[in-house]
């Protein structure tokens, strides 16, 4: 099984968390024809308080969209894409090699959608982002060949 694992560098806006404030930080994008990935919308313990975050501004004019919506990179947030073919226990080989190694997941997001896995993985800094990106291309190599 074919697994992709890079670096992902998400877009963030902390908002106010009222109806619209989503649609506001999209319309940009949707205005310009700029395909995103990944939306992730949420509140914070905080009342009325909450942020979104996209991926991938990965041109001029998805940076341009992403800067007139107010999001900036997240620099404090060390991610990992991790996308290939989905399979039983997937997430579960990702999650172990990372614990194992002392590594702290601070957050995952994973889909299937057909055949296809994604997953978004974050960590506490740059350092373990990378470690973590080498340990789950081993563990996903590993387990393709069991």
């Amino acid at each position: 099984m074919a697994v992709t694992v890079k670096k992902a560098t998400l877009w963030r806006r902390e908002l106010s968390n009222k109806p619209g404030t989503l649609a506001d930080t999209l319309k940009p994008f949707a205005k310009a024809g700029v395909n995103l990935q990944l939306i992730m919308g949420y509140t914070f313990p905080a009342p009325g308080q909450g942020a979104v975050e996209v991926f991938p501004i990965a041109d001029a004019k998805a940076e341009q969209c992403a800067k007139e919506a107010g999001l900036t990179p997240a620099k404090d947030i060390s991610c990992v894409l991790v996308e290939g073919e989905d399979r039983a226990g997937i997430g579960y080989d990702i999650a172990e090699a990372v614990g194992k190694a002392g590594i702290n997941l601070h957050f995952a997001m994973c889909q299937v959608v057909g055949q296809r896995y994604s997953g978004v993985f974050g960590f506490g800094s740059e350092s373990d982002a990378q470690t973590a990106e080498k340990l789950i291309k081993q563990a996903c190599e590993v387990a393709s060949r069991a």
